[in-house]
């Protein structure tokens, strides 16, 4: 057994819908602007292909969490999005065999400090100050491909105080799920552990303490979270 100086981190996870067991996050990707309409609505090229940025594993935050007010921002952002759970990787995955890899599906929020995005994105710089922060990534339970299959439709939504803001299905995506693996792959060698978070629809808004989020992708799961004051 390896002896550490201090104590280890817990591993971060995901729970597993209808199982005690719990799947374990190596790393959390994100896919950026992979709905034409969201695209449209922040201004940006829709010609352009999507692209992938990161945030940290333990910034998982699970099904029925309060999720502080995150600091240093005053345009907070909800952004639901399918979660793609994988159970093996590679280097340049085909994207004929990319399917091979996935243990499961679940509904994520990519919750982002707008301002301070679009600030980076202005002076050319990385996004994490926008996108990588404590609990930023909730992940409600993940369904098993095996039970489920792969689903390339279905309702994708999001409601905030019981109003529905964002609304789309997951055959609007740009690229599809074994497209993101083979193109993800390309630059970065997958594992086991991996998630990726596929890209939100139209409808992104700004969020305030008290707001409570309901999401869901039809055939797949739910998602609750409420919004806390600040830490």
């Amino acid at each position: 057994m390896t002896n550490f100086v201090i104590a280890p981190p817990p591993q971060a996870a995901i729970a597993v819908s209808g199982d005690s067991k719990t799947f374990p996050v190596r790393r959390i990707w994100c896919v950026g602007r992979n709905y034409l309409e969201h695209v449209r609505e922040m201004g940006n090229d829709e010609r352009a292909p999507p692209f992938f940025f990161a945030k940290h594993a333990d910034m998982i935050a699970p099904d029925g969490a309060t999720i502080p007010y995150p600091p240093i921002t005053k345009d907070f952002h909800h952004e639901v999005e399918l979660v793609v759970a994988l159970k093996s990787g590679g280097l340049h995955i085909s994207a004929e065999r990319a399917l091979d890899c996935v243990w499961g599906y679940g509904c994520g929020i990519d919750l982002t400090r707008r301002d301070l995005q679009i600030a980076s994105r202005k002076k050319e710089q990385p996004w994490e100050i926008g996108k990588s922060f404590d609990h930023s990534a909730p992940c409600g339970a993940l369904a098993p491909a095996a039970t489920i299959g792969h689903p390339t439709k279905g309702k994708i939504w999001l409601s905030v105080n019981g109003t529905q803001k964002q609304t789309g299905d997951l055959s609007e995506m740009i690229w599809n799920v074994p497209e993101i693996i083979a193109k993800l792959s390309m630059q970065v060698e997958l594992a086991s552990g991996d998630i990726i978070m596929t890209g939100t629809p139209a409808g992104v808004a700004a969020l305030s303490p008290g707001d409570k989020i309901e999401c869901g992708i039809d055939g797949i799961g739910t998602l609750k979270v409420t919004i806390g004051e600040p830490a």
